[in-house]
């Protein structure tokens, strides 16, 4: 299939290199000349046979907004535009009516893979009209991991990006309990090798996971933390979990207080926030700061 990929950083890069390696036509472009394919959003265009079908993978919010409003000045009915960032939902729905006064699809894929999606395959929630969906099947299995899972039409329009948010929501919450975990293990003298419990957590237990495995690694990186400032930002899908659960009258006791710890770590050099900056870095590749 014949795609185009518009942002080429650390997962819209991956994520052409994965489509080519499965055999797929992808037509670059990012606002780097030294990583895209063509000069401009018309030449990337011009070049894709319609119908059309163009993934955007932006940061969310303004820079989203410019390049739809461009490709829907641009497209043809019956192309389709797939936004991949961290949008939020609700801007899903307006960008989906605007593109559709002009004849052209729109989907929303939250996406979650981070830096090792291009060996490992990226877990896909999907939204949008089944017409759409369909014809982007095969983009989707070749992002997709192996098996029988990682892929799911979530719903309507919005509902990708509606459960990536939850998602990254319960994410922020995992690693806030490893956090705290590793900061009360840290803390008593009785344990003098806090990265082999750890490590020792990897098999037979009920904690174990990805997330706890690349733990590990920081702590093989760095066996205290003392390399990383306590310091994490927050991506703004945990915001919008917990505003949504607010609209909804549902509780997320543990989610709103993982929340709230990042923005104690805005505060203090928090030996938590360490831990949490360390896993950021890991699956992310986000930026961590330097405790010097």
């Amino acid at each position: 299939m014949q795609i185009g990929l518009i942002g080429l950083g650390k997962m819209g890069g991956n994520m052409r290199d994965r489509l080519r390696n499965a055999g797929h036509d992808v037509v670059g472009y990012d606002t780097n000349p030294e990583l895209s394919d063509v000069d401009s959003l018309v030449d990337l265009v011009d070049r894709l046979d319609g119908p059309r079908a163009v993934w955007v993978m932006v940061p969310a919010g303004g820079p989203t907004q410019a390049v739809i409003d461009q490709l829907g000045s641009i497209l043809k009915p019956r192309d389709i535009v797939v936004d991949g960032g961290n949008s939020r939902w609700t801007d899903d729905e307006k960008h989906a009516e605007e593109l559709a006064k002009r004849g052209i699809g729109f989907v929303d894929a939250g996406v979650s893979g981070g830096v090792w999606g291009l060996k490992n395959g990226y877990a896909l929630m999907v939204g949008g009209e089944k017409e759409y969906v369909d014809r982007l099947q095969p983009v989707f299995e070749a992002l997709k991991p192996e098996g029988p899972y990682g892929y799911v039409h979530a719903g309507k329009v919005g509902a990708g990006h509606f459960a990536k948010m939850v998602h990254n929501g319960i994410e922020y919450a995992m690693m806030q309990a490893y956090a705290e975990g590793w900061e009360l293990l840290e803390k008593v003298d009785s344990v003098d090798n806090v990265r082999e419990v750890f490590r020792s957590w990897q098999e037979g237990t009920v904690i174990r996971s990805w997330l706890l495995d690349l733990a590990v690694n920081a702590l093989d990186d760095d066996p205290h933390l003392e390399k990383l400032r306590g310091r994490a930002a927050d991506s703004g899908e945990g915001r919008w979990t917990v505003e949504a659960a607010i609209d909804n009258a549902v509780p997320l006791p543990a989610i709103t207080a993982s929340l709230f710890a990042r923005f104690s770590s805005r505060q203090d050099d928090s030996p938590q926030m360490k831990m949490i900056a360390a896993l950021r870095n890991q699956f992310g590749g986000h930026a961590v700061e330097s405790s010097k």
